[in-house]
């Protein structure tokens, strides 16, 4: 048993004394890479490698040297088209509703729609009202050309026509386009053939609830440079209607819809609705459709 001890023993101390070289040549290694100066660096992700001297170099239609620039230039118009500059058609009828309110019920049409491409279009707008069994008290339809001045805002001009009430033709110059925080605005100025300035505000945000029900706040004001006794228009602001909408998309393209709205006469325009035997503060329930195509 003796001569087997010396053996137990130099077996139990070979595996620390190869754990103390494996350690010792470790850290060695370390040492000798951190103070190796010509050890390689990594040079990052290749977008942070500056472009070569020779980038930019060449013409900027490179593609003309190899099928010619009349050949290009077809497939650019083609690549134009088909990234949206070309002619749309869209109609929407915004509102189309009854007005039930003390007195004779109402309906109103408030449609509006565009041909054209993503920067030039020509617009047709329609609006009026009046009360069910009788013909409209008032009505327009406008012809505008608009053009687009920045992202979404487009400044328009063209003639109105007022067909129902005073016959009567204006010139028109607006703006519409979306506000910052989704709010949709139009903004137009009227000059009429009779030298009466006019100008009307609206401004509206849809509000979903749901991915179907929407609450739609509106306002709209009507104002004056003048009186205009033969229109029952005061000067200033003549008008505000204020009003929200609760609309179900069944599909997006149609949505019906109810609301409230009350209408405001101020000023010398209440005056003349009192002459004409008008309430000057109407509140009316609304229920219509709303779609578009």
């Amino acid at each position: 048993m003796k001569p087997l001890l010396p053996v137990i023993a130099l077996a139990a101390a070979a595996p620390l004394a190869a754990q103390e070289s494996h350690a010792g040549h470790a850290g060695h290694d370390m040492g000798d890479m951190a103070a190796e100066p010509d050890a390689p660096v990594s040079p990052g992700p290749e977008m942070e490698t500056p472009p070569p001297p020779e980038a930019g170099s060449g013409p900027p239609r490179a593609a003309d040297a190899i099928w010619g620039a009349e050949a290009m230039a077809a497939s650019r118009e083609d690549l134009r088209k088909m990234h949206g500059d070309f002619p749309l058609l869209w109609l929407q009828a915004e509102r189309l509703e009854t007005h039930i309110r003390e007195g004779r019920d109402g309906y109103l049409w408030d449609v509006q729609g565009w041909y054209g491409t993503p920067t030039r279009r020509l617009w047709v707008k329609s609006e009026g009202e009046g009360e069910w069994g009788g013909k409209p008290e008032d009505g327009e339809v406008q012809a505008l050309y608009s053009a687009a001045i920045r992202p979404f805002w487009d400044l328009q001009a063209g003639i109105r026509h007022d067909f129902a009430g005073a016959d009567t033709t204006h010139a028109v110059i607006g703006i519409q386009g979306l506000a910052p925080y989704m709010f949709e605005v139009d903004a137009a100025l009227f000059l009429s053939t009779r030298g009466d300035v006019t100008a009307r505000i609206e401004a509206e945000i849809d509000q979903r609830i749901t991915q179907r029900l929407i609450l739609q706040p509106r306002v709209e004001a009507n104002l004056a440079g003048q009186d205009i006794p033969a229109l029952g228009i005061g000067a200033g602001i003549d008008q505000i209607e204020a009003g929200v909408r609760l609309r179900y998309e069944i599909a997006r393209e149609f949505a019906p819809y109810i609301g409230i709205e009350q209408s405001w006469r101020i000023g010398q325009g209440a005056d003349f609705a009192r002459l004409r035997g008008e309430d000057p503060s109407v509140t009316s329930l609304v229920a219509g459709i709303r779609f578009w195509f």
